[in-house]
C-alpha cells in the first residue's frame, strides 16, 4: 500500500508539473458533448481530491496501528481510488484517444471556457 502510495504521489507531481510548465489541453471534441466531458471531468477530480484524502488517512491510521478504523477505511478508499483511476482513463480516452486536442492553455479556460 504504501508503494500504491508513491505510485500515486509521482503521477500527481508528474502531472501538475506538466501542468504548471506546458498547461492543460482543452476538449477538442464536438460542441454538443463538452457539457458532459466537462461534468465528468469535475466528478473526476472530485473523485481525485476525496481519494487523496482517504488515502493519506488511511495510510496515517494504519502506521499508528489504529487497526479498527484502518479496516473500516480501507475499502471505501479502495473503491474511490478505483472509480478514480477508471474516470481518469476515460478522461485521457476522450481528450486523446477518441477526439483530438485542443488548444493546449491554462487550468480555468481549459476546463470553464473562459
Amino acid at each position: 500500500m504504501f508503494m500504491a502510495a508513491v505510485f500515486a504521489l509521482t503521477f500527481f507531481i508528474i502531472y501538475v508539473s506538466r501542468t504548471i510548465f506546458v498547461g492543460n489541453t482543452a476538449f477538442g471534441g464536438p460542441a454538443d458533448i463538452k457539457i458532459y466531458y466537462t461534468l465528468f471531468l469535475i466528478f473526476h477530480i472530485t473523485l481525485a481530491t476525496t481519494g487523496a484524502v482517504f488515502g493519506l488517512v488511511t495510510l496515517w491510521t494504519g502506521y499508528k496501528a489504529n487497526y479498527e478504523r484502518h479496516r473500516k477505511l480501507g475499502p471505501i478508499t479502495s473503491i474511490i481510488w478505483f472509480f478514480t483511476a477508471t474516470t481518469g482513463v476515460a478522461v485521457y480516452s476522450l481528450l486523446y484517444v477518441i477526439y483530438e486536442g485542443g488548444e493546449t492553455t491554462s487550468v480555468i479556460k481549459a476546463i470553464l471556457g473562459f
